[in-house]
């Protein structure tokens, strides 16, 4: 095996989500898969994983969309294929908060609310604070516990927020989750 590809992994896949990731990506010098959006999802792991070993810089930037399916479906088995792939090193997952008719939850290791501020709690798709520790409520995120990753952290929905992650603005807070997972994988001081 070469070098493992180093790859951020984001519950949510549709246009804003795209813009969002394909201008930070720029601004990171990492690259993000944008076949991979989708609501939901449409390819496959073994497509995306091939789609990720062509990339010409890391870390890669991989969307995945259930579009509120119940349980397990298309975008999460398309994550937990790429997250358990031997050439792929996650250095961690954005988790996408949602409000759908069949919620499903997960634990996250830290929040980002819509101000920027680092919270224990979790956030709702607005970015607001929630009354429940370590945990987010999203339609993409019933398989991450099943997930040996080093970090997740939840956000509002990308790109939105009630306009506090515009894209207009650089979508900040989407940025810093980005970034918090790139400081705390170690990914900086591996150049």
């Amino acid at each position: 095996m070469n070098n493992p590809r180093r790859v951020i992994l984001v519950t949510d896949g549709d246009e804003y989500t795209k813009r969002v990731l394909q201008q930070i990506a720029k601004k990171i010098g990492g690259r993000c898969i944008s076949q991979s959006q989708g609501n939901p999802s449409k390819l496959t792991g073994q497509e995306i994983v091939k789609l990720i070993k062509k990339a010409a810089n890391d870390p890669v930037l991989v969307m995945f969309d259930d579009s509120g399916i119940i349980g397990e479906g298309a975008g999460e088995t398309a994550l937990k294929y790429v997250a358990r792939h031997q050439d792929i090193e996650v250095l961690g997952i954005v988790a996408v908060a949602a409000k759908s008719k069949h919620e499903e939850w997960t634990r996250v290791d830290v929040c980002i609310d819509r101000d920027g501020e680092l919270t224990p709690y979790g956030v709702d798709k607005f970015g607001i604070p929630e009354h429940e520790i370590g945990r987010i409520n999203g339609d993409t995120v019933y398989c991450l516990d099943e997930l040996n990753v080093p970090i997740i952290v939840g956000i509002g929905d990308v790109g939105k927020m009630a306009r506090h992650d515009s894209y207009k603005f650089g979508s900040p807070i989407t940025g810093k989750a980005i970034e918090l997972i790139l400081e705390r994988s170690g990914f900086y001081d591996k150049y």
